[in-house]
């Protein structure tokens, strides 16, 4: 009788240990997933910065082309 308690016993902290390794699981998935998400809103961010630098750096060049032009014609 005391060996088939001490068994029972064992077997619900098992249980409990189960039941937190799963809950653990199931945080760990949907955290991941939100970190996907961020990622990806994350490098469309980049995507679009990485755009605006171009676009920032042609304009900044064309202006040096037009003053050099400009200065040559002085």
């Amino acid at each position: 009788m005391a060996s088939e308690n001490k068994q029972l016993h064992q077997i619900q902290v098992l249980e409990k240990k189960l039941d937190s390794l799963i809950q653990m699981c199931s945080s760990i998935t949907e955290e991941n997933e939100l970190l996907k998400v961020k990622q990806a809103e994350l490098m469309r961010e980049k995507s679009k910065l990485i755009e605006k630098t171009v676009l920032a750096k042609t304009k900044v060049e064309a202006m040096i082309t037009r003053l050099k032009s400009m200065e040559h014609l002085s």
